[in-house]
This record gives structure tokens, C-alpha cells and sequence, in this order.
């Protein structure tokens, strides 16, 4: 079976952010001075093959656990969809 994981990577909470906070400063500049936040993170999609959702599951944390993040300072979630053969 063919699945597509919808990878979200982002800093964990207490990590500052400075991309983010350039996005806020650069928003307050254009006139969004609502915005009291932002983060900025990546998305991955990555299709894999496995035998089922649960093995999938299992390789995708793997993956983001040794490669896709920096489990020291950022979190990640995703989704996984079973695709169409």
C-alpha cells in the first residue's frame, strides 16, 4: 500500500522564534497590527510504502525522529492518507 504523510515541523513553544518574530515585525509594518504571534516551521510530504497504516505510522515517526526534525527543539504531527493505486 502507497501512503502520503502531511509532515508539520515546528520549534517547540519555549524556543524563540526569530523568523516568526520577523513576520510579526514585518506584518505590524503593513498595517496587520492584530498579529501578536507568529511560528514558523516546514511541511514535508513524503509517500512511502508499507504493508499497513500502523507500519506506516511507525516509519514516519522514525523518520522524523532521526532526520526530517531536531527533536531538541522542535515538535512535530502529521497526517497519513492511504492513496490510490
Amino acid at each position: 500500500m502507497t501512503f502520503c504523510a502531511q509532515i508539520h515541523v515546528t520549534l517547540k513553544p519555549s524556543v524563540f522564534d526569530p523568523q516568526g518574530a520577523t513576520v510579526v515585525r514585518a506584518l505590524g509594518t503593513l498595517g496587520f497590527d492584530e498579529v501578536a504571534d507568529v511560528r514558523v516551521g516546514k511541511y514535508l510530504e513524503v509517500r512511502l510504502t508499507a504493508h499497513d497504516e500502523a507500519t506506516a505510522r511507525q516509519r514516519v515517526s522514525g523518520m522524523c525522529e532521526t532526520l526530517l526534525t531536531n527533536p531538541v527543539i522542535e515538535r512535530y504531527e502529521f497526517t497519513l492518507a492511504q492513496e490510490e493505486a
